[in-house]
Parts: C-alpha cells; sequence; structure tokens
C-alpha cells in the first residue's frame, strides 16, 4: 500500500505544478505587472492579447513590439507539526517567465501575436528532507502561443479574440522508500511533453479621454500528456514492480473570467481589475500507465479544488517626459481546500506588491522595470490521502524588464 499511494503522488504532482494557484505566474506585462498586474480596463501596450485583446485597436501607435522577462526567486519552508522541531527548506532556484507581444494596427483592425508563459515553476526539496518520497524536485515550463485579432465596432467599442495553443515540459523526481546495499534510497523520475488549445475573448469600452473598462475570457486549456515516461532506480528484487513505461493523461488548466476599470487623469492613470478562476473543473486526475503491476496501477485521485478569485488596484504617474513610476497590489485567494495541501503546492492564500519605473530612451524605445513581492499566509494542513501534515510559508521576489518598439 505504501508503494501504491507513492506512486500515486508521483502522477498527482504533475497536473498540482501544472495547474495550481501557487504556480499561476502574475507576470505577462512588465508595465501592467508595476500596477499590481493589471490591464483588463486600462490599455498600456502590446499586453492587451493576453489582458483583453478587445483592446488593440485603440493603441496609440500603428506598430507595437513588447519583449519581457521577469526573475522568479521564491522561498518555501516547511516546519513539522509540534512538538517536533524540523525544518526544512526549498533549495534555491530562479524561474524566468516571458512574454513577447507584437501588434499591428490598421483602418478598424488590430492584429497581434502573443508569447508568454503563464504557468510554470521550479521546485526542489533537499534529497533527504522528511517528504522526499512525496517530492525531491519538480521543473515545469509552459509557453502559450496566441495569435489575435481586433475590431473597432464603434469609436467606442473593441472586440477581439484570440486562438490559444500551449505547450509545455515538465520533470519530476521522487525518493522510493526502499534502500539498496549502501542503504541509499531508490529515485523515481516522470518526463513528459504536453499541449493543449483555447481561446481568449475580450471587450473593451474607452468612453472617453479619461474612462476605459473592459471583460475579457481565458478559456479553460486541456492539456494532454501522451506518452510521457516514468523510470525508477530500486534494487533488482524489486525492478519487476517498478518497471519503465510510459502514461498519459488530460489536464484541465482553468477559465478565467476578468473585469476591469481605468482611468487616464493628467499624468495620472489607475486600474482596478478582478479575475474569477474557475478551479473546480479539477475534481479529479487520472492517469493511465502503459504497463500495470501489483505495485504500479493506473490512478484516480479525488483533488476537489475550488473556484477562486483575485483582486487587483494599481496606479501610475508620469514624472515628466522620460520618467515614469508606478505601484500596485493584490489578494490572491488560494484553490487548494483543508485537506488537500501538499509539498508539491504549499498554497496559501497570498498578498503581492508591485512598483516599476518607465524610461524613454527614444521616440521609438522605451525600457519598462519591475518588481513583484508576494507573501504567502502561513498554512498547516494534514493531507487526507498520504496523513502527511506540516506548516508551510512561502514568499517570492520576482524583478522585471522588457524593452518596447513603437512605430
Amino acid at each position: 500500500m505504501m508503494l501504491r499511494a507513492l506512486i500515486t503522488f508521483w502522477v498527482v504532482a504533475i497536473s498540482l505544478q501544472l495547474n495550481a494557484g501557487g504556480f499561476q505566474i502574475n507576470a505577462q506585462g512588465q508595465r501592467q505587472l508595476g500596477m499590481g498586474h493589471t490591464g483588463t480596463g486600462l490599455l498600456t501596450d502590446g499586453s492587451y492579447i493576453f489582458f483583453n485583446p478587445g483592446a488593440g485597436i485603440f493603441l496609440d501607435r500603428k506598430l507595437t513590439v513588447n519583449t519581457g522577462i521577469s526573475l522568479l526567486k521564491p522561498r518555501t519552508v516547511y516546519l513539522e507539526p509540534a512538538p517536533g522541531i524540523y525544518t526544512a527548506e526549498m533549495v534555491h532556484n530562479t524561474g524566468t517567465p516571458f512574454e513577447v507581444y507584437a501588434a499591428y494596427r490598421f483602418g478598424r483592425w488590430a492584429a497581434g501575436v502573443g508569447v508568454y508563459t503563464p504557468f510554470g515553476s521550479r521546485a526542489q526539496w533537499p534529497d533527504d528532507w522528511k517528504g522526499q518520497f512525496l517530492i525531491r524536485e519538480i521543473n515545469l515550463k509552459t509557453i502559450f502561443v496566441q495569435p489575435t485579432v481586433t475590431f473597432r465596432v464603434t469609436d467606442q467599442i473593441g472586440i477581439g479574440a484570440g486562438f490559444v495553443y500551449a505547450t509545455g515540459g515538465f520533470s519530476l523526481r521522487k525518493g522510493v522508500p526502499v534502500q539498496n546495499q549502501s542503504a541509499e534510497y531508490g529515485d523515481g523520475v516522470l518526463d513528459g511533453d504536453a499541449s493543449g488549445m483555447g481561446y481568449n475573448v475580450g471587450i473593451y469600452f474607452r468612453a472617453n479621454d479619461m474612462w476605459s473598462a473592459g471583460i475579457s475570457y481565458r478559456s479553460s486549456v486541456t492539456v494532454n500528456v501522451e506518452s510521457g515516461s516514468a523510470e525508477f532506480t530500486v534494487p533488482s528484487s524489486l525492478a519487476e514492480y517498478f518497471p519503465s513505461t510510459t502514461f498519459n493523461t488530460e489536464l484541465k488548466l482553468p477559465q478565467v473570467l476578468n473585469a476591469g476599470i481605468g482611468c487616464t487623469n493628467g499624468r495620472w492613470k489607475y486600474a482596478a481589475d478582478f479575475n474569477y478562476i474557475g478551479w473546480s473543473s479539477y475534481d479529479s486526475l487520472r492517469i493511465d500507465f502503459a504497463d500495470n503491476t501489483d505495485k504500479l496501477a493506473d490512478i484516480a485521485s479525488a483533488r476537489e479544488y475550488r473556484n477562486s478569485w483575485i483582486a487587483r488596484i494599481g496606479a501610475e504617474y508620469q514624472i515628466n517626459g522620460r520618467f515614469t513610476v508606478r505601484g500596485g497590489t493584490y489578494f490572491d485567494k488560494s484553490p487548494v481546500q483543508d485537506g488537500y495541501l501538499t509539498p508539491e503546492t504549499p498554497d496559501a492564500d497570498r498578498i503581492g506588491v508591485t512598483c516599476g519605473l518607465s524610461t524613454v530612451i527614444s521616440k521609438n524605445f522605451t525600457i519598462d522595470l519591475s518588481c513583484l513581492f508576494v507573501e504567502g499566509m502561513k498554512r498547516t494542513d494534514t493531507n487526507l490521502e498520504t496523513q502527511f501534515t506540516g506548516t508551510y510559508k512561502s514568499r517570492l521576489v520576482a524583478p522585471g524588464f522588457a524593452i518596447n518598439y513603437m512605430f
């Protein structure tokens, strides 16, 4: 039973890392990131492709190209329940989500394409930590490609739609609770590529030069993993129970409904967004192994995520013709219910604080700088399936940089 439970958590961790709230990256535009990652109701640059496809027709320039990157530096600490004093900390790693947006406006139309990374992370615990049989290391990368068109319905309303193609890859490593002659625990690695499709639609309303608003909807993306590999390093006496094999699964990323409002008043810009995330679609995980044994059976595991939301506000101020500063904050409600917390996704309610700076290099070039600080609430839980108990505390710092071209 222990070995079977171990296999269950190997495969569960893949989907959790792919779509858990704690690993949804809020870095799809450096200027927007500096303003609390708002952008549904306030147009700033080509990142409208992600935030609201209906806004592109209102760009000031005919051609815009935005390229940026963030450096995610997370830190998570584990503390065992009292009276225990054992602690462990994730190995420090840096994630590098990026975004590239290019848009062109012509007549009543605008067309563009975005390439961005909305999900991804790297989590690595020490090989010998207390939870090594649940997780040692996981590395996830996802890339969304989104061609988008926008049409100007009236002088005040734009509508837009984008097709999303998602591609990604991951690797996952866990300890196996069996020892060889050198008293070393076994090791298991799952690895696979995933792909899926979705869409992004939006309506943007610019009432006048001061007020604007928008609504957008990002569909769920069903990501299919086919023929992922499973490799195990165990004593030869157990090798028949852990054969090298493949597996298939289907993972559903959540749909997101966004509403936002923007205000431009002289040198000031203000924005507020509300995101409603449909995590409840992720109620279970099913894994189909190509080869089954007494210890390696197909998996059906309940997850029971709940819908969640994020509230955001932000502002920017143009100091002069060369420099603009901005700031923002948001509250992110965790989708992980009590009883389902794991060291793969030690997720909790979070508060984010952001800041940013832009400088004009020339008529056609600008540079954006941003920084995101995220503080997760301390959370204690016992996982219903493994009975693994602990307290987790997470925080993150993410500086960012972008170069923008406008013509």
